[in-house]
C-alpha cells in the first residue's frame, strides 16, 4: 500500500479547498500556487475527485472546483480510492497486486491481520480531521524557528525536502 504522489497532491489540494468558505469555486491555478503543487498533476487528479462525487466542477465564466460534500462527510478512504483505485486497502504493501492467496508474499499473513485495522482508520478519518491536523502542524511550524541556512517554506512545513 504505497501511495503515489498524486494521492499526496490530491489530499493537499482537497485540504486547501475544504478550508475555503463553503461553495467558493477555486481554480487549480490558485490551489497549485498557494500549496506549491504542480498544476498539471492537479489537472489529472481533480477529475477523479469529480467522478467520485468529492468535488464539483464549474465551467464557463466561473471556472474551478468546490467540495461536493462537507469535510465531515468526506472519508480518507474515498479520497485515496479516487486516486489509487478501489483496492487501496486490500492490495499488499509488499508485493502489490502480485500477492494473493495462491502466490503469497513473505508478509502475507501479517498483512491480512492488519489490513482491517488500516481500512478502519481510512474509513474513520475525515477531511475535517485532516484539516485540523494540518492547522495544528502549521501553527507549530510558525512557532519554531527556520532551520539554519534555509528559509522556511510550505514544502518544509509539510515535512518535504525543498525542491
Amino acid at each position: 500500500m504505497k501511495f503515489r504522489r498524486e494521492s499526496k497532491y490530491g489530499l493537499t489540494g482537497l485540504i486547501y479547498l475544504a478550508q475555503q468558505p463553503p461553495g467558493r469555486v477555486i481554480g487549480l491555478k490558485e490551489i497549485a500556487s498557494h500549496e506549491e503543487l504542480p498544476q498539471g498533476f492537479l489537472a489529472k487528479i481533480f477529475p477523479k475527485f469529480v467522478q467520485h462525487g468529492l468535488v464539483k466542477v464549474y465551467r464557463g465564466s466561473t471556472r474551478g472546483y468546490c467540495l461536493a460534500k462537507s469535510p465531515e462527510e468526506i472519508r480518507l478512504r474515498e479520497i485515496l480510492e479516487a486516486v489509487e483505485g478501489p483496492y487501496v486497502t486490500t492490495q499488499c504493501f509488499f508485493w502489490g497486486s502480485e500477492c494473493d492467496v495462491t502466490n503469497p508474499c513473505p508478509v502475507h499473513c501479517q498483512w491480512r491481520e492488519i489490513r482491517p485495522w488500516i481500512g478502519e482508520i481510512l474509513e474513520r478519518t475525515t477531511l475535517k480531521d485532516l484539516i485540523l491536523k494540518d492547522q495544528m502542524m502549521r501553527a507549530a511550524d510558525e512557532q519554531s524557528p527556520p532551520r539554519p541556512g534555509r528559509p522556511a517554506g510550505r514544502a518544509e512545513a509539510r515535512g518535504e525536502a525543498p525542491g
